[in-house]
């Protein structure tokens, strides 16, 4: 076999070769000129009016969502997270029994606020004790973290260099 036909076609054919390529020559690539249709420029012109206002009526239907989901948010009620000052208690009262009249003093109506305290030295006590809390639970965490982790370096391994 002459490699030189592979490559430039300057050299002598093998038979082999010649009988693949006229197998093959069937599916080898044919250039063919261009054709348009006369009706597609006409087709293209009606497509492209429609097409000419979907970018502007998405944008707009995507503003419109937007100011919508604003406004909702905007409108809806927030509950902002505050420490009450003031309950409202029932005061404790035995349940009148059919036997005996309610006292005079006993409406189950009304409640009467009550102002809740706080003393300063329990609630910096209660506070260090969290932190305390938190600190170890912290701890024991990060300790199981680093059982459970493979070494990543063989101990009494020396560095080279």
């Amino acid at each position: 076999m002459n490699e030189d036909y592979l490559w430039d076609r300057s050299g002598e054919p093998d038979p082999e070769i010649q009988q693949l390529e006229e197998i093959l020559g069937t599916l080898r690539y044919q250039p063919k000129p261009l054709r348009l249709a006369r009706h597609s420029a006409a087709r293209k012109m009606s497509t492209e009016g429609g097409r000419r206002y979907l970018a502007p009526l998405a944008i707009a239907a995507t503003v419109a969502v937007a100011m919508l989901a604003g406004g909702l948010w905007l409108l809806l009620p927030r509950q902002e997270a505050s420490i009450p000052s003031v309950a409202l208690v029932t005061p404790a009262t035995p349940i009148p029994t059919t036997s005996q009249p309610p006292p005079a003093s006993y409406s189950p109506q009304k409640r009467k606020p009550v102002m809740i305290r706080h003393n300063n030295e329990e609630a910096v006590a209660a506070k260090q004790q969290l932190m305390f809390a938190l600190r170890l639970a912290s701890e024991k965490l990060n300790a199981a973290y680093r059982r459970t982790q493979a070494p990543t370096q063989i101990k009494n391994q020396h560095r080279a260099g």
